[in-house]
């Protein structure tokens, strides 16, 4: 259930030449918190590569009432490919986590630089083929992992990654020291495919390990190590 797995995010793949070639293509830009980035439906063929920051991808349900989040993205990451390359609309909305800044790439631009540079056209693809195996591993941990195993995972996820921005920052609380991940629980519940209540249980379980402190949209990992190895399934 990894955010970017063990695959390097599209802008981290990029040699230098190639990732400052991409960039001048477009320009930087600065959403704020809760900002869509992309929308779902919407017809326009751009992309965005991400700089700084995370955002969360959703889809509206089938019901048309609640969104469901399918993951989250960040520093590197190229968002909006698919729209640019099929010219349908956006399958999904991408929203900020927190300020974001990130380069937008009109469509033609893009579609033409990926035609005279093959190497950097391979690794879209590989993109949107890692994006599609991890959405079937999501779906098997959804079927066999605890909500709890899901919820360390998530955590030890966004506490662990190392690029600059709000969502992954080191930041010691009062009288203890240790990663603060900044996502309110029906967030986090909605990134594991669980409850607001199911995740709330597992969150106090964790507080009274001392693996974990909470508070108003804030969880700090006081425990990494320990928040990894329930992560794999160890149970205490």
């Amino acid at each position: 259930m990894g955010l970017l797995g063990d695959e390097l995010a599209f802008g981290r793949a990029l040699t230098a030449p190639e990732y400052e070639s991409v960039m001048a293509l477009g320009h930087r830009k600065e959403y704020p918190a809760d900002a869509p980035l992309l929308t779902e439906g919407d017809r326009t063929g751009h992309v965005v590569i991400m700089i700084r920051g995370w955002a969360t991808v959703s889809r509206t349900t089938d019901r048309g009432a609640t969104r469901l989040i399918l993951g989250l993205r960040g520093p590197g990451e190229l968002l909006g490919e698919m729209a640019a390359l099929d010219n349908h609309p956006r399958s999904a909305t991408v929203r900020a986590l927190g300020t974001v800044e990130a380069t937008v790439i009109g469509g033609d631009a893009f579609r033409r630089f990926l035609a005279t540079h093959p190497r950097v056209s391979g690794l879209v693809i590989r993109q949107l083929t890692f994006r599609l195996r991890s959405a079937d591993q999501e779906r098997s941990a959804l079927a066999s992992l605890t909500v709890l195993q899901r919820l360390a995972s998530r955590l030890t996820e966004l506490s662990g990654a190392t690029a600059p921005g709000p969502y992954a920052p080191s930041v010691p609380g009062p009288g203890h020291g240790g990663t603060v991940v900044h996502l309110a629980q029906d967030e986090l519940a909605a990134t594991v495919g669980a409850t607001r209540e199911a995740v709330a249980k597992a969150l106090r379980l964790l507080r009274t390990q001392n693996i974990v402190r909470t508070g108003t949209r804030m969880v700090q990992i006081l425990d990494p190590e320990l928040l990894a190895l329930l992560a794999e399934g160890h149970q205490e």
